[in-house]
This record gives C-alpha cells, sequence and structure tokens, in this order.
C-alpha cells in the first residue's frame, strides 16, 4: 500500500482541531457541554458549504433546462439578503448552525417557559384556535362559547440517538438566533471582530403553530434571515435606528413599492419579555399589513442568560478602554418566504422586480430565414450572461408568436434576441461546448417581457 493510501490515525484529529482554530467548524451548544453529532459551521465554514452548494446547484439546475420557478425565487430573495448583510459588509460574519438543539439552551434562553400562544377550544365543534386571531367567534361555526384560554408550547420536541429518556431529549429551533449567541465567543476569537459586529445567519426553523395560515406567511416549517449585531451598551439606541433604516431600503431596493411597506413600532407592553424595543418592517398583504421583518434591541438579555446558565462568560473585553462589558443585540430578523410572499404579490400585478422573481429569462429567436441563428440547437448560455446571475436557457419553440403566448402564465421579464454582429472572441464558450456559429455571430440583446397577462 502507497504512503498516499496509508491510513492516519492522527489525521482527523488534526482536521477537527483546523476546523474549530480556524472557525470552519464549532461543536453545536459548546458552552453546554456539547450536543453529540451536531454541529455549527463558523465563518469559514459557511463560506465554503455555501461554496459547495451554489457550485453542485449551478452544474445541475442553472447549466441545464427549466427547472420549478419558486425554489429560483426563494433562493434569489436569499441570496440577494446574504450578499447585503454579509459578503458586501466588512462587519458582519456567516454562521450555519445546527438545527437540533438540547434543553439547556432553550431553558436558558426562556423557550421552555414563555414561548407560547393562547389556545382555546370552540365548546360548538371542538376546533382549537389561537385565541389573538379568532376575535372571540369561531370562524368554522361562528360560536362564541370557547374554553378559558391556556398557554401551548410551540417548540417541536424530538429524541437523539437510539434510547428515549430525558437524556436524550432534543428539540428542533423556533428560530436560527439561539446559535449565534452560543458561538458568540467561538465566533469573536477565530474572526477577530470586535463590536460593532455581526453574526448573520439563513436556515429553516420549526414552530408548532396552532392555526397555520395565508398560505405560506405563517407555516409550521419556514426559513429565517436573522443577523444578530453585537454593539456597545452606548450605541444600542444608534445600530437601533441605523438597521431599522437598512432593513426598510432594502426592501425597496427588491423592488417593492413605498406604498406598500410601512414602519411599525411596537408599545412597550406589547414588547417580547427580552427587548427593548421592537419595530416591524410591514407589508400590505391580501389579507391586510402583516408583519415582513422585525428588528428589536435585545439588550444583553441573550448573552446575559447563556453566560448565567452554561457557566462561560460571554463578554468583550475593550483594550482602548480598559473595560468589559456584555454587549447589546440588534437583531433584524426576516421571513425568507415573507419576503417571497410579497415579490408573488407584486408578481401578479406585474410589479415584481425581474432580479429577484425567480423567473429563467427567454431566448427569442429572430426567424427562420438564412443567416438567422438556430437557436433550438443552442445548449443555452451559462449562468452570470445576464444581471446577477440569472440562467438564460433555450426554448424550442419555432415561432415567435406560439413562444410568446407560452410565456404568458410567467410573464417572463427578460427576453433575448440574437443579432447578426461580432462578439469578443473571449466571450465564446470553450472547445466542444455549445456551436462557435450560434454565439460567434451573435450579441446579446437584453429586452423587456410582456408586462400583464393577455391570454
Amino acid at each position: 500500500m502507497s504512503d498516499a493510501q496509508t491510513p492516519d490515525s492522527d489525521l482527523l484529529d488534526k482536521v477537527i482541531n483546523l476546523a474549530k482554530r480556524r472557525g470552519f467548524i464549532f461543536q453545536s451548544a459548546e458552552i453546554y457541554g456539547g450536543f453529540r453529532s451536531t454541529y455549527d459551521y463558523g465563518p469559514l465554514g459557511v463560506n465554503m458549504l455555501r461554496n459547495v452548494k451554489n457550485a453542485w446547484w449551478k452544474t445541475m439546475v442553472q447549466m441545464r433546462d427549466y427547472g420549478p420557478l419558486g425554489v429560483n425565487m426563494l433562493r434569489n430573495v436569499k441570496n440577494a439578503w446574504w450578499k447585503t448583510m454579509v459578503q458586501m459588509r466588512h462587519d458582519v460574519v456567516g454562521l450555519d448552525a445546527a438545527i437540533l438543539g438540547p434543553p439547556a439552551v432553550w431553558a436558558a434562553s426562556g423557550h421552555l417557559e414563555t414561548f407560547t400562544d393562547p389556545l382555546v377550544d370552540c365548546l360548538k365543534c371542538h376546533g382549537r384556535f389561537r385565541e389573538d386571531k379568532i376575535d372571540g367567534v369561531c370562524p368554522t361555526c361562528g360560536s362564541t362559547q370557547f374554553t378559558e384560554s391556556r398557554a401551548f408550547n410551540l417548540m417541536f420536541k424530538t429524541q437523539a440517538g437510539p434510547v428515549e429518556g430525558d437524556g436524550a431529549t432534543a428539540y428542533l429551533r423556533p428560530e436560527t438566533a439561539q446559535g449565534m449567541f452560543t458561538n458568540f465567543m467561538n465566533v469573536l476569537t477565530t474572526s477577530r471582530k470586535k463590536p460593532p459586529f455581526g453574526i448573520a445567519q439563513v436556515g429553516k426553523s420549526f414552530r408548532n403553530e396552532i392555526t397555520p395560515q395565508n398560505f405560506v406567511f405563517r407555516t409550521r416549517e419556514f426559513e429565517q434571515m436573522e443577523l444578530e449585531f453585537f454593539v456597545p451598551p452606548a450605541e444600542a439606541d444608534e445600530w437601533y435606528r441605523y438597521w431599522i433604516e437598512q432593513r426598510f431600503n432594502w426592501y425597496l431596493d427588491l423592488g417593492i413599492p413605498a406604498d406598500q411597506l410601512r414602519l411599525h413600532e411596537h408599545a412597550k407592553e406589547d414588547l417580547s419579555h427580552y427587548s427593548r424595543g421592537t419595530t416591524d418592517v410591514e407589508y400590505l398583504y391580501p389579507w391586510g399589513w402583516d408583519e415582513l421583518e422585525g428588528i428589536a434591541n435585545r439588550g444583553d438579555y441573550d448573552l446575559t442568560q447563556h453566560s448565567t446558565h452554561s457557566g462561560t462568560k460571554l463578554e468583550y473585553y475593550d483594550q482602548a478602554a480598559n473595560e468589559r462589558y456584555t454587549p447589546y443585540v440588534i437583531e433584524p430578523a426576516a421571513g425568507a418566504t415573507r419576503a417571497m410572499m410579497a415579490a408573488l404579490r407584486d408578481r401578479a400585478g406585474r410589479r415584481c422586480h425581474p432580479r429577484h422573481d425567480g423567473l429563467p429569462a427567454r431566448r427569442l429567436p429572430r426567424g427562420r430565414g438564412r443567416g438567422r441563428s438556430p437557436l433550438g440547437t443552442a445548449s443555452g448560455l451559462a449562468s452570470g450572461a445576464l444581471p446577477g446571475g440569472r440562467a438564460a436557457p433555450v426554448e424550442e419553440a419555432r415561432a415567435r408568436r406560439r413562444q410568446r403566448a407560452g410565456a404568458q402564465p410567467s410573464a417572463a421579464p427578460l427576453q433575448l434576441r440574437l443579432r447578426r454582429h461580432p462578439v469578443h472572441r473571449s466571450s465564446l464558450p470553450p472547445p466542444g461546448r455549445g456551436r462557435y456559429p450560434v454565439l460567434h455571430h451573435g450579441r446579446l440583446r437584453l429586452t423587456r417581457g410582456p408586462r400583464r397577462d393577455r391570454s
């Protein structure tokens, strides 16, 4: 057996140590002794993991023919958020924490005790509803007779491992935030950041909602886009106002009309147990104004709670000021599917920004005469040929009218035509890829697609 094939018994330990030391992978819930077989991907690890997933997606989806539009739209929303909140900032790093967590984490965060909704039963039809969502009238039978309200915990409980018991109890995370708090010191050490700085994460969360409703707006499984921004206590209010403005403007940049967005500041009596101030970015959904994103000043609640329960100090030492303090946290928390709902609502009115709607651009033929480009034989443009790296697959319709008619249900926002003009040699595909005559005698031209449904 060659040296390259000889097992190295120490190699795995070297990889694990390197991953921890450089900020690739951390043991999940490490400050609580760790949670077996669950790991959190640190600032470098989350970027490496995203690169692997993006490379797979580009090869398997974007460089092939049409796929479902919904997943592309959702990816566009998440990628736009990640680019704005992480890639274009020097003061924010990424994280991808585990979905499963031990009870100790949720006891410290207050979720086991306070993460509840008021539950009532209808005495006539025996349906169960969330009390604050029905206005005293049963939506099923119209009765006004209900049981006394009781607290219903929204967390999903499960068992980790082959043996059941209290020691194997685990919970699916109801939010992505806690993984960023428990990894505060890991990120602080490996990234060499100092307040003000942020940790961002995009991922699935799970809540056992009493009454899921309004399509994908309120579901039991959903995707969050959250930032935990750690600041000196004296600067908390300033950063709170900063992030309110930044997040509101982000939705305007997505192309959402200003008259369909507003800010709603929570009254003091409506604040969550951890909040010192919360403002929602609300959107005018078909059922009325509702939350699109929440920006909260969480104070030092989370880091203090986890520090107290774990025995690990979650503080920052400012050498210049010679002081040690627990940072305050400003949290912009958005729902990816809620932003997608807003895009779909505008899509129904043909107002969605083409960069984020998830629809593939279409290439329309100039005609069938001599010298025209036979687009039906081309293999499709590579992702990146369009603004934002959008894929442009080829359609094989022979008549432009027929092709446009096929485009009506989704009204593709961008259409491409090839014209007979020389292009720079660097834009040609490598040998064996595509057909040279198609691109050698053509130049891309972007034109707007149909703006409304004419069917």
